[in-house]
């Protein structure tokens, strides 16, 4: 990742995309389906894990009542 205070790669492509103002419905429809594609993606991510990893669905019961924190 590029240092704090410079512009990613996908920010300098949506500047150039989105040069105009647009309405707000249209800003939306966008917003949502950038926040469905990073959703998907991550969910893509999480399935090939599963798999790979052969998870159960009783393994991530267990998971949710382990604490993970170190105690200081």
């Amino acid at each position: 990742m590029e240092a704090i205070g410079k512009l990613t790669n996908v920010q300098i492509e949506l500047l150039k995309l989105f040069q105009y103002n647009l309405p707000e419905k249209q800003l939306v429809e966008i917003k949502n389906m950038l926040a469905k594609y990073f959703a998907d993606t991550a969910t893509a991510e999480m399935d090939r894990l599963w798999d790979e990893n052969n998870w159960t669905n009783e393994e991530m019961k267990r998971w949710t009542n382990e604490n993970l924190r170190k105690n200081s």
